[in-house]
């Protein structure tokens, strides 16, 4: 049994280390991490009630896993192969486009929740 913690823990290390590289090392991680941190700030300052923080949530969630992902499909990419290829070229522009639909459905999510709060205020 205790090496089946010692893996469960190992496997939260190696997430946790994984996480740390893409905040730290990845171009559009640390833009995501700065988004992330505007929109819980603008969240709390607005108080937006717990059904909104949980799409909010949901959302940041899903942007951030999908750019990890892209981010680790390049990676892969890149060590299969280093030189230009067409097929590699598809396989990353399909991937980042996931990335961005998800951005794009998240801030129109973001208009609707706080743009009556904006509203509300001027």
């Amino acid at each position: 049994m205790k090496s089946f913690q010692q893996n469960l823990l190992k496997s939260f290390e190696n997430a946790f280390a994984g996480m740390a590289y893409f905040f730290a090392n990845d171009r559009n991680g640390k833009i995501h991490l700065a988004i992330t941190l505007a929109v819980v700030v603008a969240s709390i300052a607005l108080h937006i009630f717990t059904l909104e923080w949980m799409i909010v949530l949901l959302c940041i969630g899903l942007v951030i896993g999908l750019e990890m992902l892209n981010s680790a499909l390049e990676k892969l990419c890149d060590l299969v192969e280093p030189n230009y290829h067409s097929t590699i070229k598809v396989i990353k522009d399909i991937s980042a486009a996931a990335v961005l639909l998800a951005a794009i459905i998240s801030v129109v999510i973001g208009v609707i929740i706080f743009l009556p709060k904006i509203m509300l205020l001027l």
